[in-house]
């Protein structure tokens, strides 16, 4: 396993754990303070586990399994994944302190930090899958289908 293949599992599993105090404290919030769930609050803890935890431990996991790229796959660049990397850490992480601020505090910055986030997320997301197209493919399987073999 590689750097950047556990940078993108440690993170997801960071955020795992932040998606879990979020939701502890939307549990707290709501039957023993009685100041009920925020939709931000939710928002934030959704997307911290969804994006944060389970989409960056899939990307994590397909780079580390999937066959190396070809000889002649260009889309594929090591140096991009970890450009991607480092910018999905970002942007997620922003969106969920800003969307979490947002339950406390809204101004037309936070919402604009928001919308920023969410569009380096995509795009980063987007960008992974793109260079990762080649690498996405049967090795071996192909000629055990061809003897015959059922699986």
């Amino acid at each position: 396993m590689f750097t950047t293949v556990r940078y993108f599992i440690k993170t997801s599993i960071i955020f795992l754990v932040v998606g879990l105090l979020s939701g502890l404290f939307l549990l707290l919030a709501k039957y023993y303070f009685g100041v009920g769930y925020s939709p931000q609050v939710i928002t934030a803890h959704t997307h911290i586990i969804l994006i944060g935890s389970v989409m960056m431990m899939i990307m994590g996991v397909a780079l580390w399994f999937f066959p190396r790229a070809a000889k002649t796959d260009k889309r594929y660049n090591p140096d991009l994944i970890s450009i991607v990397y480092w910018v999905l850490m970002l942007s997620t992480s922003a969106r969920f302190v800003m969307q979490f601020l947002s339950a406390f505090y809204s101004d037309d910055w936070v919402v604009l930090l928001i919308t920023l986030s969410s569009v380096l997320q995509v795009l980063s997301i987007a960008l992974f899958f793109y260079s990762m197209w080649g690498r996405i493919r049967a090795v071996g399987s192909q000629y055990r289908e061809a003897k015959g073999e059922k699986f």
